[in-house]
């Protein structure tokens, strides 16, 4: 079962799993930190930095 989801925020997603961080900050998403990121859906935030969500999902859930 997947540990994450494309509507889950990024603040849900780095409560989850902070090993998260990286495979965000590396995927180009520097902003984790800032306080509209902790309520963007990962397929907000991927969609407003120009990423693919589904790639961006599997990395995050090979975690």
């Amino acid at each position: 079962m997947a540990k994450f989801t494309k509507d889950m925020t990024i603040g849900e997603i780095l409560n989850t799993d902070m090993n998260a961080a990286p495979v965000l900050i590396e995927s180009g998403m520097h902003c984790i930190g800032c306080p509209s990121a902790q309520g963007e859906s990962l397929e907000e935030a991927a969609l407003v930095h120009g990423m693919d969500c589904d790639a961006l999902l599997e990395k995050l859930n090979a975690l």
